[in-house]
C-alpha cells in the first residue's frame, strides 16, 4: 500500500498538483475510525480523478489554560496509516511555527454570539482559536469542498457561518457521527478513560437516545390526536366510569401536540442523573435542545429541526455528543437519524 505524500511547510503544499476536485479533512491527529470515515467520503466526494488531502495539527488556539493541550495524544505514524487505508493522497502536518510563523495571531476570526453559547460558555475563546486555524487552513489548501463531523456540532454551524458570511469559495459538507457497537460516540478522547469511566461514560449516548425515543412516541400519540381527536371531556368521562386506563391515555393524546421539546429535554436528563450517582459518576456540563442555526435553545411549541446536546465530564475526561431531531413532521418520516454506528 502507498502512503499519502506527507507535507509539512506551506511552500510544500502549494507545490502540490491539483488533481480533479480537491476534497479537505481537518483533523488534530489522533486519528480514529470516525476520522476515517470522514476521509472515505472525501474521497468518494472528490471521485477517483480528485484529491484529498488531510491535515493534522493539534491548534493551541484551541486550548484553554487548564486544558489539555500538552496531553493530546500526537501519534502521526499511525495516523499516516489510517489515511493511507482511507484513500487520501496527500497529509499535511505543519508545525506551530509554520501555521502561527509571528507566534499567536495578532488578527483572529471571531465566533460572534453563537460562540459564546454552550461549548463557547464553558470554553471562553476555544471557538475563535477554531474558526482562526479553520480559515487559515482553508486558505492554505484552497479545497473545493471540506468535510466535518456532525459529533461537533457547534463547531459545524459555526463554519458554515464562516464560510457564508466571509464568502469563502468553499463547499461545507457534514458527516454522521460514527458509534461504536455500545453507542459511545467516537473521539480521541476515549482511550484516557478507564473501563470503569467508558460504562458511566455510556450515559451520554443513552440520554440522547431517550430524548429521541420519547419523540418519537409522542409523535405517534399526536398522530393518533389527528386522526381521532381526544379531549379532555372525554376523558373525564371515561375516568368518571372507571376506565383509568383508558383515561389516562386519552389525556396523553389530548396533550401529545404540545410541549415535545420539554418531554425529550426531561427524558434525557433522567438518565444523565441517574448516571450522576454511578461510581464513578458523571459531572453533568449542560444538556441542551437547540436551533442548529444559531444554537439558541428551542421553546415548548417549536417545530423544524433542531440539535439535542450534551457534555460531561467522567473522571477527568470531556466529553460532548448529540444527535438531530424534528420536530412537527409526519410520523412516517420518522426522528431525523444522524450518527451512523462503525
Amino acid at each position: 500500500m502507498t502512503g499519502p505524500l506527507l507535507l509539512n511547510t506551506a511552500e510544500e503544499l502549494h507545490k502540490l498538483p491539483r488533481t480533479g476536485r480537491r476534497a479537505v479533512v481537518m483533523t488534530m491527529g489522533a486519528l480514529h475510525e470516525g476520522h476515517a470515515t470522514l476521509i472515505r467520503g472525501a474521497r468518494e466526494q472528490a471521485g477517483p480523478d480528485g484529491q484529498v488531502v488531510v491535515t493534522v495539527f493539534v491548534n493551541p488556539l484551541q486550548f484553554g489554560a487548564n486544558e489539555d493541550l500538552d496531553r493530546y495524544p500526537r501519534t502521526l505514524d499511525a495516523d499516516l496509516w489510517i489515511c493511507a487505508e482511507a484513500g487520501a493522497d496527500a497529509v499535511f502536518a505543519p508545525a506551530v511555527d509554520e501555521v502561527y510563523p509571528g507566534g499567536a495571531p495578532q488578527v483572529r476570526i471571531t465566533a460572534g454570539p453563537m460562540g459564546g453559547r454552550l461549548e463557547g460558555a464553558t470554553r471562553p475563546g476555544h471557538f475563535d482559536g477554531m474558526l482562526t486555524v479553520v480559515a487559515k487552513l482553508l486558505h492554505l489548501t484552497r479545497p473545493d469542498l471540506a468535510l466535518f463531523g456532525q459529533k461537533d456540532a457547534q463547531q459545524l454551524a459555526l463554519i458554515r457561518r464562516m464560510v457564508t458570511d466571509l464568502n469563502f469559495p468553499v463547499e461545507i459538507v457534514g458527516v454522521p457521527t460514527v458509534r461504536e457497537d455500545d453507542g459511545l460516540a467516537l473521539s480521541s478522547r476515549n482511550r484516557y478513560l478507564s473501563p470503569a469511566e467508558r460504562r458511566t461514560a455510556l450515559a451520554l449516548s443513552r440520554a440522547l437516545f431517550a430524548g429521541r425515543d420519547r419523540l418519537a412516541a409522542q409523535a405517534a400519540l399526536r398522530a393518533r390526536a389527528e386522526a381521532a381527536p381526544a379531549s379532555d371531556e372525554r376523558a373525564t368521562a371515561l375516568a368518571r366510569l372507571g376506565e383509568i386506563r383508558a383515561s389516562a391515555d386519552a389525556h396523553a393524546v389530548s396533550a401529545a401536540g404540545s410541549g415535545l421539546p420539554d418531554a425529550v429535554r426531561a427524558a434525557a436528563r433522567h438518565v444523565l442523573e441517574e448516571a450522576g450517582r454511578y461510581d464513578p459518576p458523571l459531572v453533568l456540563d449542560y444538556l441542551a435542545l437547540v436551533d442548529p442555526v444559531d444554537f439558541t435553545d428551542v421553546g415548548p411549541d417549536f417545530t423544524g429541526h433542531a440539535v439535542l446536546a450534551v457534555a460531561a465530564k467522567v473522571g477527568t475526561t470531556r466529553l460532548i455528543d448529540n444527535i438531530p431531531l424534528e420536530f412537527g413532521t409526519p410520523l412516517e418520516s420518522g426522528p431525523l437519524e444522524f450518527g451512523a454506528h462503525a
